[in-house]
């Protein structure tokens, strides 16, 4: 870890993560609820969360292009820059539900160009061989991040409106573009085969090295979706609680968060990837079942505060599993198109269990759909893990009446 954090340029992208991640929680705790407060809607809410994913499914063949193509950290700055100029309109005060989506999908669009080209530099600036540490230590500011930019995007909402959340952004943002605007060493060679070409590699990777992975990250993903619905009715509805503790709620898994990702960081580096994805899911699954079936006991803010911090852990380790087995499979000059292919997989997910959450919210209520909110987190650790096993079946072999064995793989 400190090895890592002593190279400059893995340092310097470290910090500008924090502070472009703070930006972007900032931005994803207050928008909906800010809407939801607004109009009083689970459908206007989910309807503004899926207009905010749709740009990352369409534009994923042009990001991981540019990912691959283009200077990464050239791409972040510009993305960071595009994002100040598209947030603006929110400082005008009132204005109507549908500009508020057009800011979303702005800003969605400009993101979903941002984390390839982010996630692809990883490995390049710490190497191949530290890119699950290298994850960890991403995770950890990606952790302080969301307990600093949702705290702050739910308080500053509660605290002077949509207006402070803006220059809050802002203020983040311009931190993350100077950071990004000296190079961090020569920029790496890649092969320039034409746009479509590549977009088109880099799903057939993702069907034939990564099919248990997509399966598990596409079930994840539906999870994610109706649970950025289900989250707001959940405090405000279900707790009693205000803006302000939807915030808190959202920022406190960085806590969890943030003890996970060192212990990625220093002791995970011998452990396969695609485990710390499987049990990452089981054990975030179960937390959830946990908290959204306790309210009927009690409804203390510092109950469910505990209960998202501690939830917060097995989620990272989960995300720092499916991105170190992304990259060791695909390698630096593929890992920009198949990360903007995931990505477009994870927010088609995210949009599909937005829609159905705030289709089906007023029929079913939240209690239901939160415990199957939480059953998905779990079927896809179970099949992480079950792959893994019968993996390992699979290589062990009879040589004169000798079972020997290979250690479980973890690619595909």
């Amino acid at each position: 870890m400190r090895q890592l954090l002593a190279a400059p340029g893995f340092a310097r992208l470290w910090v500008a993560a924090f502070f472009g991640e703070t930006a972007e929680w900032m931005l994803q705790v207050a928008l909906p609820v800010y809407l939801f407060v607004r109009t009083g809607s689970a459908v206007t809410t989910a309807l503004s969360i899926v207009l905010g994913l749709l740009p990352a499914v369409v534009l994923s063949p042009v990001a991981g292009v540019i990912a691959d193509r283009w200077d990464r950290r050239v791409v972040m700055a510009l993305v960071c820059a595009g994002q100040a100029i598209a947030v603006l309109p929110l400082l005008a005060g009132d204005l109507p539900v549908a500009m508020v989506y057009v800011v979303m999908a702005a800003q969605a669009g400009l993101a979903s160009v941002f984390e390839p080209a982010r996630n692809a530099l990883v490995p390049e600036l710490a190497g191949v061989e530290d890119v699950t540490p290298a994850n960890g230590l991403m995770s950890v500011n990606g952790s302080v991040a969301r307990l600093a930019g949702g705290w702050a995007g739910g308080a500053l909402l509660g605290w002077g409106g949509l207006a402070q959340v803006i220059i809050g952004y802002l203020g983040a943002l311009a931190f993350a573009g100077l950071l990004l605007a000296r190079p961090f060493r020569r920029a790496v060679s890649r092969r320039t085969a034409p746009a479509r070409t590549e977009w088109l590699a880099g799903i057939r990777d993702l069907i034939s090295e990564l099919r248990v992975t997509s399966l598990a990250t596409l079930l994840t993903s539906l999870a994610q979706g109706m649970f950025l619905v289900l989250f707001v009715v959940f405090v405000l509805d279900l707790l009693g609680g205000s803006e302000a503790d939807a915030g808190l709620l959202r920022g406190v898994q960085a806590i969890g968060g943030l003890a996970a990702g060192f212990a990625v960081a220093t002791l995970a580096r011998r452990v396969a990837p695609m485990l710390l994805q499987g049990w990452g899911l089981v054990g975030a699954g179960l937390l959830s079942v946990l908290i959204w079936n306790l309210p009927g006991a009690t409804t203390a803010l510092g109950v469910y505060v505990g209960l998202f911090m501690a939830v917060g852990a097995p989620a990272v380790v989960a995300g720092a599993g499916l991105l170190s087995h992304v990259q060791a499979v695909t390698g630096p000059d593929r890992a920009g198109r198949v990360l903007s292919t995931v990505y477009a997989l994870m927010a088609a997910g995210t949009a599909a269990g937005s829609l159905l959450a705030g289709a089906l919210v007023a029929v079913t209520g939240p209690a239901v759909l939160l415990n199957v909110q939480a059953s998905l987190h779990v079927t896809a650790g179970l099949l992480v893990l079950g792959w893994l096993r019968r993996s390992r079946h699979r290589k062990v072999v009879t040589v004169d009446g000798c079972r020997l064995s290979s250690p479980p793989a973890t690619s595909m």
